[in-house]
């Protein structure tokens, strides 16, 4: 009757260390959960800033572009007005 009070003991003891190993891994499984929301939400944001850096990069393509004709316009205007002779 002893031996198997023992076992029992040790079956009580040995389903607890289960249980907590189970708390444990819900305990990880919830941070890991939290630390991947975590995640997709940077991995949004920077998604958003990568999209604005390729319109800005564009705008400012656009700006050069805009100014090179500029540049050349004027150019253009002082060879004219060099030819008068003023």
């Amino acid at each position: 009757m002893t031996s198997e009070l023992e076992r029992i003991k040790i079956l009580e003891g040995k389903i607890g260390q289960v249980v907590d190993h189970i708390h444990k891994l819900t305990a990880e499984n919830e941070k890991l959960r939290q630390q991947l929301k975590e995640a997709r939400t940077e991995k949004k944001e920077i998604e958003e800033s990568a999209r604005k850096l390729a319109r800005l990069d564009e705008e400012m393509k656009r700006a050069e572009g805009e100014r090179e004709a500029i540049k050349a316009k004027i150019e253009a205007i002082i060879g004219q007005i060099d030819k008068l002779g003023l």
